[in-house]
């Protein structure tokens, strides 16, 4: 991880709701380092655990898996990318890379977002905290031999993709056995059952009890493809620009969305028909080009830290509150986007901007610490009904921040109607800004980094005024937040806590 200090430039371009390559990379590649860390916490948490938690025959094949991974990730890089420094092999997977060396197999498996999720299941069923006083329930112990056995498809499909044959045993949860960015299995048997799974020269074979053997063949970069119709290959877009990799738009993997309860707004995990399939492609093929008329760098962004979409079915009650679509990202799974079927290419644009803004700053926070405030819900946000704690403000604020800078510039850049709506909603977005960033500009918690940022954010706010909305699109967006505020104080101001001091 990153042990210096990061420059005030970078504050301030990612106050601004901008950044470079440069800037984003610093990011990514904290990111990814923290993944490896992790991974590596799992291996050392389920090595210390308890044998009646993790069998020592589980704990060797773990150390299987770990090995497999490390030696995909010593094989030749592709050709055109950098050579891996000398004496490297013998601290396997021990960093990420340095600017400019391309991912090895091991690692681009295990940063691929979803990856990230998985980890911390298994540091949660690992972690002593999470036991009963009289061992774990049935269910916390199934779950926990499910994750762990999920490390072996994560090392079979880093070994596939850097080009080494092996054979291992991996098995499958609950009749289906996922293989991360490639697709799934249909087994023959129901529960958790084994599967041997051999890979030479790009080709797969699974094989089970009482069942045909089924091929599949490694499409290039994500994905895989068989005639078997036991067989879902990962669903993938083209790349975002000419000659980027192609973008997965994952409907199999089991961590791509949060066990438990799901927020109220959010739709369930989908998945995809032939027609939902042609929906997201007609909106991603002019997702580029909408990004691109808010400013160069919402493209630079998105190609920089978008790595898997993520499909989710409508919310629930879509249309009745005003709302048909839905969107979120997950802290721990770093650079997935998930999200409802998008309306249209700017619709999807706008999504990538407002969800790629929650992951910059939730990144920067990983690097640096931008106040010490407190979890209390107290302040008025007119996005939202309730009220938020400090830095739930400070994430919102800052992706709005984001979304009247994108249709600010497309208004300006686009002939009527697209003009037209695009002011609107920038009228919409900077009157919500204006209402929440006094809160964040007046608080005593902020420390010398997060003044920097947030002071930023304030003359990026008040940069917009240099190109003022048209005064029905401004009218309209006061008058909004005014009643929001009113309705809210009414409901929680009276409940709420007084300030300290």
């Amino acid at each position: 991880m990153i042990a210096t200090p990061i420059p005030d430039g970078v504050l301030v371009e990612l106050g601004s709701t901008g950044g470079d390559a440069g800037t984003l990379g610093l990011l990514v590649r904290d990111q990814d380092t923290r993944r490896l860390l992790l991974l590596r916490a799992v291996l050392d948490a389920a090595d210390a655990a308890d044998p009646a938690v993790c069998s020592a025959e589980r704990k060797a094949r773990l150390r299987e898996d770990w090995a497999l991974l490390a030696e995909a990730d010593r094989a030749t890089p592709p050709p055109g990318t950098a050579a891996r420094p000398s004496g490297a092999h013998h601290r396997p997977l021990a960093d990420a890379r340095p600017p400019g060396v391309a991912l090895s197999p091991a690692r681009a498996r295990l940063f691929h977002p979803l990856t990230g999720p998985w980890a911390l299941s298994c540091l949660r069923g690992l972690d002593d905290r999470e036991r009963l006083p009289g061992g774990q329930d049935e269910d916390t112990a199934r779950r926990l031999r499910q994750d762990l056995a999920h490390f072996g498809a994560v090392a079979a499909v880093a070994a596939a993709r850097a080009a080494i044959p092996f054979t291992v045993r991996l098995t499958a949860r609950a009749g289906l056995l996922t293989l991360p960015s490639l697709g799934s299995l249909r087994t023959a048997a129901r529960g958790d059952a084994p599967v041997d799974l051999a890979h030479r020269d790009g080709r797969l074979t699974f094989r089970q009890p009482d069942a045909p053997d089924v091929v599949v063949h490694l499409e290039s970069g994500i994905g895989a493809w068989s005639g078997a119709l036991a067989w879902t290959s990962v669903h993938t877009l083209p790349g975002l620009l000419p000659g980027a990799a192609p973008m997965p738009l994952d409907d199999v993997d089991p961590y791509r969305t949060a066990p438990g309860p799901r927020h109220r707004t959010l739709g369930a995990p989908a998945t995809l028909d032939d027609a939902d399939c042609k929906r997201w492609l007609q909106a991603w093929s002019g997702t580029a080009a909408a990004l691109r008329t808010g400013g160069g760098q919402r493209v630079t962004e998105a190609s920089a830290l978008l790595r898997c979409l993520v499909p989710l079915e409508r919310p629930p009650g879509a249309g009745a509150d005003g709302r048909d679509s839905c969107s979120a990202t997950r802290h721990e799974a770093f650079g997935a986007l998930l999200a409802s079927p998008p309306q249209d290419a700017v619709a999807l644009a706008a999504t990538l901007v407002h969800e790629l803004h929650h992951a910059k700053l939730a990144a920067l926070g990983d690097l640096v610490t931008l106040h010490h405030a407190g979890p209390e819900a107290r302040y008025f946000a007119p996005w939202k009904t309730v009220p938020r704690p400090y830095d739930s403000l400070l994430q919102g604020v800052y992706s709005h921040l984001a979304l009247a800078d994108y249709f600010q510039r497309r208004a300006l850049v686009t002939p009527p109607p697209d003009a037209e709506y695009a002011w609107s909603r920038h009228a919409r977005y900077r009157a919500q800004v204006a209402a929440a960033l006094p809160a964040l500009v007046a608080s005593p918690d902020l420390t010398v980094p997060g003044r920097l940022f947030v002071d930023e954010m304030t003359a990026a706010y008040e940069r917009m005024a240099e190109h003022p909305a048209p005064r029905d699109h401004t009218a309209r967006a006061q008058a909004y937040v005014k009643a929001a505020r009113a309705l809210w104080t009414q409901r929680h101001a009276p409940a709420l806590p007084r300030p300290k001091g």
